[in-house]
């Protein structure tokens, strides 16, 4: 079965220009097919308040309503994907921007209201493999923003783990897939203020027990669910480190396996 890496870069590198060329050459110079997922939460809360539309969060996610949505359309599927796919042009990969509307390819649905509305905020109900997988065939390299559709003319925001955790998973049928989640830390910090903590293997087990301790906690919680829901999901392997996740002969990142 052939190999594909799935990549989800984190805002900190996005918005600092030099990690962002060095993450650029390190990626497009992975071999064999690749995909890139990216959000661009810090942009658009930017560029909102130039707006004079003041961002809502709660508890660390935000709030998408009619102003947000249209922020998040401009920011994540033009302004930052544009931007991504020049700069991985420049470094030879011959790189496509996509959204969950392009080709079909992340099909969802509007998050239901609960105690918070978190208004147009999608849930991802499928993955288009098949188109996928004619684009990887073709030497096409597809760059994700965090938007997706619900087959009514409606763009959703989605976030950007849990997109790149879906790919992984509606891939994985034709495909060996590592995922990798690249940020600013080495990885897992036993203490996230001590980089010398990096924990460089957890499995479920490890992953309840630190829970349940405290030390995963914050926004980590949502991407270490996003990984080993991956993993539950035939995804073969996946990774979180920073821009050494992508020099060959390191090993200080975290593993994750079940």
């Amino acid at each position: 079965m052939k190999k594909l890496n799935i990549v989800k870069i984190g805002g900190n590198i996005i918005e600092n220009k030099l990690e962002l060329d060095r993450f650029s050459k390190l990626f497009s110079t992975m071999e064999g097919p690749k995909i890139l997922v990216h959000g661009g939460g810090k942009k658009a809360s930017e560029i909102s308040k130039k707006l004079g539309i003041a961002p809502k969060m709660h508890d660390g996610r935000r709030i998408t309503d009619e102003a947000a949505l249209d922020v998040a359309i401009m920011v994540y599927g033009g302004l930052t994907n544009k931007k991504m796919v020049a700069q991985l042009q420049s470094h030879g990969c011959n790189a496509i921007g996509m959204s969950g509307a392009d080709g079909n390819a992340i099909q969802a649905h509007k998050r239901p209201v609960g105690t918070i509305n978190y208004g147009f905020a999608g849930d991802i109900d499928q993955i288009n493999a098949p188109v996928l997988k004619s684009m990887l065939e073709l030497g096409l390299t597809p760059v994700f923003c965090a938007l997706t559709h619900d087959q009514k003319g409606q763009l959703l925001n989605t976030n950007a783990d849990t997109i790149a955790s879906e790919l992984a998973i509606g891939l994985s049928v034709d495909f060996e897939v590592t995922l990798y989640y690249c940020f600013e830390l080495s990885g897992v910090l036993a203490d996230v203020n001590n980089p010398s903590t990096l924990i460089k293997k957890i499995d479920f087990d490890e992953y309840e027990k630190l829970k349940s301790d405290g030390v995963i906690a914050d926004g980590m919680l949502p991407k270490l669910h996003n990984c080993f829901h991956a993993l539950q999901h035939d995804v073969n392997e996946v990774r979180i480190g920073n821009l050494t996740l992508f020099e060959k002969e390191n090993s200080n990142y975290t593993t994750l396996t079940l």
